[in-house]
């Protein structure tokens, strides 16, 4: 058992050093870019960004994105921590996005990686399939919102269409000319107003965030943290084209995948009591998540620095193009 543990750290330290030398990054506009050395043998772990067909866009741990392929024979099994008990076998179609994968393959001659191997863990599977169940519905709420703001873009050109028109009517009627000009002048300034405001829909801007901590180990919500929730539900109810956005937080007690799914139960925990306490639609919460001991705010190797760190931030966002009415200024004394 000794010169297996031995042989398995060889292994582990064997790929640590190909791995540098295989993978280069490219710096994008915001993210970087991995590209693999063809040919060179890669281990990456990371989250599923997107899936489609047999590609994926896979997040490392440092934050740089990779494009990974699925050979025609890839095997797709359980990372498993009992050695006496056969791994669970997966399907393709399970590898959503959120899920957090272990891949094994070979850089081919774009800079992708051909996965032969991918193994992820029943509950990181769990968590994903819960993130992906959410996000569909917002996509399709989304695509109908896009469709209505296309209708009145298609308005909106129409208008300007018969704002053209009505400076030909003005420049041909002598005393009607200054009354259209000035309706002209108005139409316009609307239409700039409401293309503002379409423009800014998916703009978003903080109300109010509120940031409850927890117990180490726990994911329990204290009374100090429903009575924060309790404040912050009610504010929300009296927004108008509100949602809820969750990010819960790990400190560095314990290993990294518990405290992987521990941040995870704590964003459940504080979705689950504003949606059963409060009414607060799903439809209104943006994908809660769980990011582990990532994106610290204080030192980690402090008792109080981790009593911070174990903590989720709840924020209020408001759509500016739902808030901000469109109001056209008219001249003194018209009557139009």
């Amino acid at each position: 058992m000794k010169k297996l543990s031995m042989l398995s750290a060889l292994v582990v330290v064997s790929i640590a050093l190909v791995v540098p030398v295989a993978a280069q990054q490219t710096a994008g506009s915001n993210t970087n870019k991995t590209q693999v050395t063809s040919g060179a043998k890669m281990k990456v772990k990371g989250t599923i960004l997107k899936k489609e067909n047999q590609t994926l866009t896979l997040r490392d741990q440092t934050g740089s994105e990779l494009t990974v392929r699925l050979a025609s024979n890839a095997k797709i099994e359980e990372k498993k921590g009992n050695p006496f008990r056969g791994g669970h076998k997966y399907a393709e179609a399970q590898l959503v996005r959120g899920l957090f994968v272990e891949v094994e393959g070979r850089g081919d001659s774009s800079g992708d990686l051909i996965a032969d191997k991918i193994k992820l863990a029943d509950d990181d599977l769990r968590v994903a399939q819960t993130i992906d169940s959410t996000v569909v519905p917002i996509e399709n709420r989304i695509g109908v919102a896009e469709d209505r703001v296309t209708k009145t873009e298609q308005n909106a050109e129409r208008l300007s269409g018969q704002l053209d028109e009505l400076s030909q009517v003005a420049n041909l009627a002598k005393g009607g000319a200054a009354a259209a000009q000035e309706t002209a002048d108005v139409a316009v300034e609307g239409v700039n107003k409401t293309n503002d405001r379409i423009s800014s829909l998916d703009d978003y801007e903080v109300r109010k965030t509120e940031t409850i901590n927890f117990k180490i180990g726990s994911a329990v919500l204290s009374p100090e943290a429903k009575a924060m929730l309790d404040g912050l539900a009610t504010q929300a109810k009296s927004e108008r084209g509100f949602v809820i956005e969750v990010r819960a937080f790990a400190s560095s007690d314990g290993s990294e995948n518990m405290n992987r799914s521990l941040s995870q139960h704590r964003a459940q925990n504080v979705m689950r009591y504003l949606a059963e306490k409060h009414d607060i639609p799903l439809r209104r919460i943006i994908l809660p998540f769980g990011y582990g001991e990532a994106q610290p705010i204080a030192d980690n190797t402090t008792r109080d620095g981790r009593k911070q760190n174990r903590r989720a931030e709840v924020s209020i966002l408001v759509s500016k193009g739902i808030t901000s009415p469109v109001n056209v200024n008219r001249p003194v004394g018209s009557n139009r």
